[in-house]
């Protein structure tokens, strides 16, 4: 759980910690002169931070876990690998989204500990979702990490191949759909104040 947790924090801070230093130091100016759309520009950057994130990851799940604690894995890697990397759109995104709302690190700092403390302590990775109420399980929903974490130990600890988790898959393409043009829209907002 502990890297699932590590998935969904440094996906959203890279991402949207990228995107402030860019603003800050006048290095988006630089893409805005080139012949890239901002939809071109953040699919670049969700898919670089995502994939860093991925790779360290799934080193860590099969180099770490496996083999260095012998902690057994049930499911496909492969499987937990391709929900992960849904997981990452969607997270990145967030993370990006983040970064237009925050004009500053210190900012960003803030609104991570607004969204990190509920996104991980009501996924259902630290305590089960069947002990919270009701009504914040159904909000939860709303949250690509409950959809992963749902996924993640279905496939890790039980074994579970793509006919019992297609639901979560969709449900994260879904979510990340949502997460990444809500930041487009506000990507495209922050580039066009600048030009």
């Amino acid at each position: 759980m502990q890297v699932i947790n590590s998935v969904t924090m440094l996906s959203i801070i890279l991402t949207g910690a990228a995107l402030i230093r860019e603003r800050e130091h006048g290095t988006i100016e630089h893409l805005l002169v080139m012949p890239l759309t901002p939809f071109e520009i953040m699919m670049a950057k969700v898919w670089s931070m995502g994939l860093v994130v991925a790779i360290v990851a799934t080193a860590s799940i099969v180099f770490v876990v496996q083999e260095l604690l012998h902690v057994p894995i049930e499911g496909l890697v492969g499987l937990f690998v391709g929900g992960m990397m849904l997981h990452l759109f969607a997270t990145t995104s967030m993370g990006i989204f983040l970064g237009t709302v925050a004009r500053s690190m210190p900012q960003m700092g803030l609104l991570m500990i607004i969204m990190l403390l509920p996104l991980q302590m009501l996924s259902g990775a630290i305590t089960p979702r069947e002990s919270m109420p009701e009504l914040v399980q159904n909000i939860m929903l709303l949250a690509p990490t409950t959809h992963f974490v749902s996924l993640a130990q279905a496939i890790l600890y039980r074994g579970a191949d793509f006919s019992i988790v297609w639901p979560e898959f969709l449900a994260l393409i879904a979510i990340g759909s949502v997460f990444f043009l809500l930041a487009l829209a506000r990507f495209r907002k922050i580039i066009s104040a600048m030009s």
